[in-house]
């Protein structure tokens, strides 16, 4: 991760682990855009370990695409990615095309907007990592949870700086949280309604 706020120059990310491990993807300049720091990603799928194989993965503020895509590297059964810049959704399904993943679907359009739908699908696995400067996490939060998006048990991973904060379902409980640099990551474990 580049910079917390502001554009992000282009540049290219790699999977770390799984089937797909060294594979490159391209980081384009967009505003807000930071793909998670490498080593953060490696603890954030560390601690998902147990429960990826077979999981349903929604990637909300997709970006590079890189968390939803390593989930599929490291045996997720399907991914849905929502990223609201035309480009970069298109840039993703090229990647998918590219490294043979099938059983990914990209939605272009605003996260908040789709997640206030009625649910595309239960997810075991939501990844919320929004551009800092919108404060979109409580938001989030608390679409994923009225609405019918999240499996029994779900995992909901959230990136966000190190000064950022927001309120979560009162089901939702904290399962890990750690910080690389300006960015915290948390992993709440959702227990069933």
């Amino acid at each position: 991760m580049n910079k917390r706020r502001g554009t992000t120059p282009p540049g290219r990310i790699h999977i770390i682990g799984g089937s797909l491990r060294g594979s490159r993807l391209a980081v384009p300049a967009l505003p807000g855009l930071r793909p998670t720091p490498q080593r953060l990603r490696q603890t954030v799928f560390d601690w998902l370990a147990p429960v990826i194989a077979g999981a349903n993965v929604l990637d909300a503020f997709a970006g590079s695409g890189a968390l939803g895509i390593e989930a599929l590297s490291r045996g997720a059964r399907a991914a849905t990615f929502i990223e609201r810049d035309a480009a970069q959704a298109r840039a993703i399904e090229a990647d998918l095309a590219r490294l043979h993943r099938d059983s990914a679907t990209v939605r272009c359009g605003d996260a908040l907007r789709i997640l206030s739908e009625p649910a595309a699908g239960n997810f075991d696995i939501v990844f919320i990592d929004p551009p800092f400067d919108g404060a979109l996490w409580g938001q989030s939060f608390a679409l994923l949870d009225a609405g019918d998006w999240l499996a029994p048990d779900a995992w909901v991973y959230a990136e966000a700086g190190k000064i950022d904060a927001w309120e979560v379902p009162d089901r939702w409980l904290l399962h890990r949280q750690r910080e690389a640099g300006a960015v915290r990551g948390t992993l709440y474990r959702v227990a069933a309604a």
